[in-house]
């Protein structure tokens, strides 16, 4: 995988459909990072970096998985 994905690659990894990568990162870079899938804008060009797209993942399934251990207290 290259360090830098285009959105339509990242949306390949996540098994997501491209419009819904390319929202996802809309909302990233409309919430200033705060949620959505990590991107950068270099020029007119959107690139994931491979290690926040992969730490991503890692803090959605932290994430998950809090919530499903909540559910079950």
């Amino acid at each position: 995988m290259p360090d830098m994905l285009r959105v339509e690659e990242a949306a390949t990894v996540l098994r997501i459909g491209r419009s819904a990568a390319y929202e996802a990162v809309a909302v990233f870079q409309a919430t200033g990072g705060a949620e959505g899938i990590p991107a950068i804008r270099i020029g007119r060009s959107v690139r994931v970096p491979k290690r926040a797209l992969l730490r991503w993942i890692d803090d959605q399934l932290g994430a998950a998985a809090a919530e499903g251990s909540s559910d079950a207290a």
